[in-house]
């Protein structure tokens, strides 16, 4: 299959390349630099110049793929609503190349999406559009363009990690730095799930490989991992003390960040699993914690 990717360079991306290689698959990765076209070459892809602000890009990408995996996203936070509102236009590009075919679209969301809003784990069949996570704009054009004929299905992440970057915990780390402490809120027992992400880039393929128009699937390999363990482990990796902050507290502390600091996030996977036969082997958020470099 030739696959179009969006994000080919990025975290995710630049270890789904190499999965669909080996699995055989040609890969045309989306790029906005000279220096992300050379990158891809060297990987083994193909380069397509183009961007998330250009919406030909994308159509001209998908136009000339069996398949679309669209991970790329702009991860400034701070302008996250907006970010969310550019995904959405992304996929409804991407998915006016792939509308009357049968070719696969698979588009990326979070799993706070699955959340059924009582405590209980996000899963898979659920989608909550009462939930206040602005991301919610992607799997709606999603389902707009599976009403209009288009292959999609959903892969729903969580906190992605190795022991360089680990999702949203990537920025605690960097505020642990600037703050001198590693802190969680309250009794820092709300959870966040998580992946490594090599087991994250092969169930993107399998999911592609599939295409079960409609599926939404959760990268899932730990269903929840308490805020205060996170911050002892880092505290610990920097040398500083973990802290518990009150909610008050915990807005000038973390700044954008504390929208996401005291959210209890847990997500199974329990339907990914047995749908496409998908059992994480990588470390845990933990381990690739600990295998971290704080020096840098």
């Amino acid at each position: 299959m030739r696959v179009f990717l969006t994000g080919a360079t990025g975290f995710i991306g630049s270890a789904i390349v190499p999965e669909l290689l080996k699995a055989g698959h040609q890969v045309l990765g989306l790029t906005r630099s000279e220096a992300g076209a050379q990158a891809l070459v060297a990987a083994g892809a193909q380069a397509h110049r183009g961007s998330l602000e250009d919406p030909g890009s994308l159509r001209a990408g998908a136009a000339q793929a069996d398949g679309v995996i669209h991970c790329a996203f702009d991860h400034d936070f701070s302008n996250f609503a907006a970010n969310c509102q550019k995904d959405s236009r992304a996929i409804e590009a991407l998915g006016s190349a792939l509308a009357g075919s049968d070719r696969p679209l698979v588009i990326t969301s979070g799993t706070g999406m699955g959340a059924p809003g009582d405590g209980r784990p996000a899963t898979e069949d659920v989608f909550n559009l009462d939930h206040p996570n602005p991301r919610s704009a992607s799997e709606i054009t999603g389902a707009a363009a599976l009403e209009a004929g288009v292959n999609v299905s959903v892969m729903r992440l969580p906190q992605v990690h190795d022991p360089v970057r680990q999702g949203l915990v990537t920025y605690t780390v960097a505020i642990a730095r600037q703050k001198g402490v590693s802190a969680y809120v309250g009794d820092g027992l709300n959870r966040w799930p998580a992946a490594p992400v090599q087991d994250v880039a092969r169930l993107y393929r399998l999911a592609l490989e599939r295409a079960q128009a409609g599926a939404r699937y959760h990268a899932v390999a730990e269903e929840g991992v308490t805020a205060r363990e996170i911050a002892e482990v880092v505290g610990a990796g920097l040398k500083v003390p973990a802290v518990s902050l009150t909610p008050e507290e915990a807005a000038g502390h973390f700044g954008w960040m504390a929208m996401f600091a005291n959210l209890d996030m847990p997500a199974s996977s329990a339907w990914t699993r047995e749908t496409l036969g998908w059992s994480p082997t990588g470390p845990t958020l933990i381990a690739d914690l600990k295998a971290m470099d704080y020096g840098v």
